[in-house]
């Protein structure tokens, strides 16, 4: 039985992710955010729960893509086509959303088969860029300045963030993996202190800190990435 019980939590996500979708393609943007953000609680859940019990399988490997795919790549897509479509009267651009899923698909999909993926992701993780879209709605509306509210909801500058956050996702950049093998200092130190420095933006900035943490995520990743091909 235990060996099921991550599987479930993953159809949980992958339940939630359709929801938000729904959600957001009805006009509720922030009930398909919050359906992200669930999402992101299972998904965490379930992996842990597989490595408590012991419980991997290649059934719930591909389940787990499978639901990542529709919570943090359909979902967000629906959320950046509402985007989009509130902020212009051409009918074809919102659709430049659609590049969220293929992209998550792919990034997926790689992932799956890629052997150098052990100690550090290639490419922007699935579940980071739907939290990171997540974000954008509410920055646009919770925060006070008003130049920053136009910048963010110009339609143009969602099209070339969709494309540049679906490029990342099947990029060939190394990015830092959250997988600790002991939990000394010297080894897990730019682990620590990203973690640490992304809990202090969180706590002040809210949603405008997550967005930033995420963006000091993949910066400082390369950063490091080009440190250590130069030791």
């Amino acid at each position: 039985m235990r060996k099921y019980l991550p599987n479930f939590f993953t159809l949980l996500n992958l339940t939630v992710g359709s929801l938000g979708a729904i959600l957001a393609l009805k006009g509720y943007v922030t009930q398909g955010i919050w359906c992200i953000w669930w999402g992101a609680s299972l998904d965490f859940f379930d992996g842990w729960l597989a490595r408590t019990l012991n419980a991997h399988s290649p059934l719930g490997q591909q389940l787990d893509s499978l639901a990542d795919l529709i919570t943090f790549g359909w979902l967000p897509a629906c959320i950046m086509y509402e985007l989009i479509d509130q902020q212009t009267t051409l009918t074809y651009l919102p659709y430049i959303a659609i590049l969220i899923p293929i992209c998550s698909a792919l990034r997926l999909a790689q992932f799956n088969i890629d052997t150098r993926q052990k100690d550090a992701f290639i490419g922007l993780p699935v579940p980071a860029n739907g939290i990171l879209i997540s974000t954008l709605p509410l920055i646009i509306v919770a925060n006070k300045r008003v130049w920053l509210t136009a910048f963010m909801s110009h339609p143009y500058f969602l099209v070339i963030f969709v494309i540049i956050t679906s490029y990342l996702l099947i990029a060939n950049i190394p990015l830092m993996a959250f997988k600790f093998t002991s939990y000394a200092w010297h080894p897990n130190r730019f682990r620590y202190s990203f973690l640490l420095t992304a809990t202090l933006l969180i706590l002040w900035l809210q949603s405008e800190g997550l967005a930033l943490s995420i963006v000091l995520y993949i910066l400082g990743s390369v950063m490091l990435s080009v440190l250590q091909q130069k030791q």
